[in-house]
């Protein structure tokens, strides 16, 4: 371990939420923290309110009286940045502007040791444009916490192009010894969580703007359907609609405005019109005093069908449906297909209800147009068993009839169901499959290891599980196809799947 010794001093500068939730993190790891803000006062006041947050946890039992006392005598405001002179970390958290933290770490080289370690706990920012003014740039490295600081348990640790290696592993180190989870990543524009979960906010987004379906009901297939802790409209309006949106227009206009990280003109909007979220008491939702939460758009019970047919296997997660279907007493022929069904590329397993429409998994490619005519697609799941809501999308071909049949099937498997507008991919497969392509192309281009990424994903955002294990539940031919699918429907670039994806899909020999 080269972690940072307790009897070291750590300063944070900038004393704003995430910066007072660091220095409350190091200061109950056992270090002296030194506050500095430039807005006079300030820095007192931050001590103030950790050292209240202190009074809290003893309350709740989570430390001692003891730890807490000796923790407030180690904390000090300071008025200068002189009086950071012996740290050997300074944790800077100030406004995420580049001039201003250039600015800073070149004032701090002229006062702080040679061997004090430099971290920006920038979000959007290149951890290399930061360190790029400095005399010794190899000492400057990301640390990247997650709010709140002293909850969350995920540390993103960035190497600028400069960053020395020692460097990166001192930072590393220390933020293990101080309890948190840290991954390493290189600098690369939202670094591991803020540049893979891109797509979760915004295919859902551009999901809306399809008239897909609305806020609610997206939220609701998303968060019953797959396990999500929130869904995107929700969890938006919790992080502020003007945080996401500008991390957004960051991370697009870092990768040279890449047609896969467009921002959303919906957002922009909503951005404009100062609905920012639960802060400004409006976003997506209403949270004033009293508002009722939107419902999500859910099909009326329908009777189950007694029996369905079953053409070949269902895919991937969808396997599991023929268990469900026979342990809710529904009658399972099989039967094979003729026609041009039969046909090359219509090889996939379905079901077949009483009234002959179609239904199986969504491939990427819309209901509508389809050989079989009267075709409905379901939505994907990581786990139907125990998913709560199935999304369907029907072609133009079926009848009220035939959507009630499959509405009743999955409403018999215990599902809820909502039934969104024809559109290729729909809105979980797109989401799931545009969310594991950017984490196969960040492991392939050495963005993090695969284990890093999934790590990062799971504790970052809450994700249900890793990105890679799904590339591996899914399999990277499945992910490929469908977005090539969705891709040939949309050529703007948005779905080209990465090369990694169609290397990762050849090495399994799927893709012929």
């Amino acid at each position: 371990m080269t972690a940072i010794g307790t009897g070291s001093t750590v300063a944070v500068v900038g004393t704003g939420t995430m910066g007072q939730g660091i220095a409350q993190v190091a200061l109950v790891a056992g270090h002296r923290v030194r506050l500095y803000d430039a807005v006079p006062e300030r820095a007192g006041q931050a001590a103030s309110a950790i050292v209240r947050r202190l009074d809290r946890l003893v309350e709740k039992g989570r430390i001692t009286s003891q730890a807490r006392d000796a923790a407030r005598d180690r904390l000090s405001p300071a008025a200068a940045l002189d009086e950071l002179a012996d740290a050997a970390l300074v944790v800077e958290a100030i406004l995420e502007q580049l001039p201003a933290k250039q600015e800073l770490f070149t004032a701090l080289e002229d006062i702080v040791p040679a061997d004090c370690l430099l971290a920006t706990n920038t979000s959007s920012l290149s951890v290399t444009a930061v360190a790029g003014p400095l005399r010794h740039p190899g000492r400057c490295v990301g640390l990247h916490f997650f709010n709140p600081a002293p909850l969350l348990p995920l540390v993103e640790v960035i190497s600028g192009f400069a960053t020395d290696a020692t460097a990166a592993t001192t930072a590393y180190d220390t933020a293990a010894a101080w309890g948190k989870t840290p991954v390493r990543c290189a600098d690369t524009p939202g670094f591991i969580v803020n540049r893979i979960a891109r797509p979760f906010y915004a295919e859902a987004l551009r999901a809306y703007e399809e008239q897909v379906a609305d806020p609610a009901t997206l939220d609701a297939v998303l968060r019953d359907g797959t396990g999500f802790r929130m869904g995107p409209f929700e969890l938006t309006d919790l992080i502020g609609q003007d945080v996401n949106e500008a991390v957004t227009h960051s991370v697009w206009t870092s990768f040279f405005q890449d047609p896969r990280f467009a921002p959303s003109l919906a957002q922009r909007r909503l951005v404009e019109a100062g609905l920012h979220g639960r802060k400004s008491g409006r976003g997506w939702f209403d949270y004033a005093e009293g508002a009722r939460r939107p419902a999500p758009q859910t099909a009326a019970p329908q009777p189950a069908p007694e029996g369905v047919g079953l053409h070949g296997e269902l895919p991937g997660p969808a396997a599991v449906l023929r268990e469900l279907i026979e342990e809710a007493g529904i009658k399972i022929t099989a039967e094979r297909a003729a026609g041009p069904e039969g046909a090359p590329g219509e090889s996939e397993g379905f079901l077949r209800l009483p009234g002959g429409a179609r239904l199986a998994l969504t491939d990427g490619r819309p209901a509508t147009g389809r050989p079989c005519g009267k075709d409905i697609r379901f939505d994907l799941s990581l786990d139907y068993r125990a998913a709560g809501r199935i999304a369907l999308a029907a072609s133009a071909a079926c009848s009220e009839t035939d959507l009630a049949e499959a509405a009743g099937l999955f409403q018999a498997l215990g599902k809820e169901v909502s039934v969104i507008q024809d559109v290729p991919g729909m809105i979980v497969a797109r989401t799931i499959a545009m969310i594991v392509d950017f984490a196969v192309d960040a492991a392939d281009r050495g963005v993090a290891t695969a284990g890093d990424i999934d790590t990062a994903m799971r504790l970052g955002v809450n994700y249900p599980g890793g990105p890679m294990e799904w590339a591996g539940l899914l399999g990277a031919r499945w992910v490929w196809k469908l977005l090539d699918a969705v891709h040939r429907h949309d050529a703007g670039g948005r779905y080209a799947p990465s090369w990694a994806l169609r290397r990762r899909a050849d090495l399994e020999g799927q893709v012929l």
